[in-house]
């Protein structure tokens, strides 16, 4: 019989941390299984709180995943129009645009969805992903400024887009990428991986995370002082975990840093739809014609779609930056990323090419999707206005710039001695039932205390369990 043998495995591997799934969460479960109700604010995963999916996304993904439904459901109208031409309502029979719409994906798909694609993803979703860009941001498709389907590619998930991106840039254990702090912990936990270092930058908290040169200018400089070689720059807008949205001045400061320090430039732009009373505005129409890289990120999992398991989204190179000592520039990097995976996902493509084609305006489809859309943004700023207004009831808590994404995170100014926001959120947990990250997991500024929560769980609920938080707090802070 063999002994049991000890590896030696990639530290950077062990030194990653992810706190979105970390001993809270954790806790959470064990919790959980012990009979307790739990109320997970701590990720951003609508349909887990029991958001109901488009019926758009589903009905064409179901018809292309199932081709024979689409004929079967054209007989099924036939068969009553022959005989009164009256449709039950219980049937519930998708209208003949979707139809369409599946018919056309089906062809165009060539084999359906069980075979890889192109390691970009389908050729027919990059260019309707082309087009969305071209739409939203102004560019006329004739020009230089038109998006590019040979510069799209198709991931499962963002996610999948910022692996292949900060995998690639990392060359050596000096090379450095700057993130904003707090952040989504995947940039730090990939910049472990990869054994580069992460570079922390500070958006000003107090005039609601926004950013000037001054900021930038002093995290890149202490970084080259220490032997650094910043290589890019993340930027998350609408931010992740702040919730903040970048105003047009930050974005137009953040661009001419890149362009004066030779950085690409990352914009995690998954929350573009959660900006509710503010503006959305892309980096893309920011920098226009100027030739700064940019990598810019969207998905399927937020916004009001919410279609976190099916790990749909894209990424967009501009101006690709060529690789030193090779014939290759930056795409050509990325395709080879990707060829390695063979294809992301292809429900997720799918997915992917709705998000970025919608129901056409007076279809007979339209009406329920702009009804199911408004609804749930609606809702989620309706929730978002509730958890702001109690923490107005709690004693010494801060919550600093606008409502976007789909998270708030709010400052502890008061906790009791030797107590952190980590001891907070786990007696938090304890107490109520409510699950969120501390904002430690996210990064902050030294000598200050967050959390953050997802304000996701159903109206109902956080009627219900508010109030209880609102206590708990009153009483932790002074214990």
């Amino acid at each position: 019989m063999m002994d049991n043998k000890t590896l030696t495995i990639n530290q950077n591997i062990l030194d990653m941390e992810y706190a979105v799934r970390g001993p809270i969460v954790d806790r959470a479960a064990e919790l959980r299984k012990q009979g307790r109700e739990i109320i997970p604010c701590h990720i951003g995963n609508p349909q887990s709180l029991g958001q109901r999916p488009l019926t758009y996304f589903r009905q064409v993904l179901g018809f292309v995943e199932n081709p024979g439904w689409v004929s079967r459901e054209r007989k099924i109208k036939l068969m009553y129009e022959e005989m009164d031409g009256r449709l039950p309502d219980e049937l519930d029979l998708a209208p003949d645009d979707i139809l369409d719409l599946s018919e056309s994906i089906i062809s165009s798909t060539q084999n359906g969805l069980g075979a890889y694609t192109e390691s970009k993803g389908y050729y027919f979703v990059r260019q309707a992903v082309a087009e969305f860009i071209n739409q939203r941001d102004g560019f006329d498709p004739e020009t230089d400024l038109a998006s590019d389907p040979e510069r799209i590619f198709l991931t499962s998930g963002a996610s999948q887009g910022v692996k292949y991106v900060i995998g690639s840039l990392i060359s050596s254990s000096s090379d450095g990428i700057m993130i904003p702090i707090p952040q989504y912990p995947l940039y730090s936990a990939e910049i472990k991986k990869a054994g580069g270092v992460q570079i922390n930058y500070y958006p000003d908290e107090e005039r609601g995370w926004l950013l000037d040169r001054r900021i930038l200018e002093a995290s890149y400089n202490d970084a080259v002082k220490s032997g650094v070689d910043p290589k890019a720059i993340v930027v998350i807008n609408p931010a992740n975990p702040t919730g903040a949205i970048l105003d047009r001045k930050s974005m137009e400061e953040i661009i001419q840093f890149a362009r004066e320090h030779n950085l690409l430039v990352i914009a995690d732009e998954v929350y573009q739809e959660n900006v509710y009373n503010g503006e959305f505005i892309s980096f893309a129409s920011v920098i226009g014609n100027e030739n700064i890289p940019l990598i810019s990120l969207h998905s399927v999992s937020k916004g009001f779609y919410g279609e976190c398991g099916h790990r749909g989204g894209y990424l967009e190179v501009r101006n690709p930056p060529s690789v030193l000592g090779s014939q290759c520039d930056f795409v050509d990097v990325l395709t080879k990323q990707a060829s390695v995976s063979l294809c992301s996902n292809t429900p997720g493509q799918i997915l992917t090419y709705l998000l970025v084609n919608p129901p056409v305006v007076g279809s007979k489809s339209h009406q329920r999707f702009s009804h199911e859309k408004e609804t749930i943004l609606r809702g989620l700023y309706e929730k978002a206005s509730m958890v702001r207004e109690a923490f107005q009831l709690m004693d010494d808590v801060d919550c600093f710039g606008e409502t976007g994404a789909m998270y708030l995170f709010p400052r502890l100014n008061k906790l009791p001695e030797y107590s952190t926001d980590y001891d907070y959120c786990l007696a938090l947990l304890e107490e109520t039932g409510i699950c969120t990250v501390n904002g430690a997991g996210f990064g902050q500024k030294e000598g200050t205390q967050h959390l953050r929560v997802a304000f996701l769980p159903p109206k109902h609920t956080l009627e219900n369990v508010l109030p209880a938080w609102i206590d708990f707090h009153n009483r932790y802070i002074y214990s």
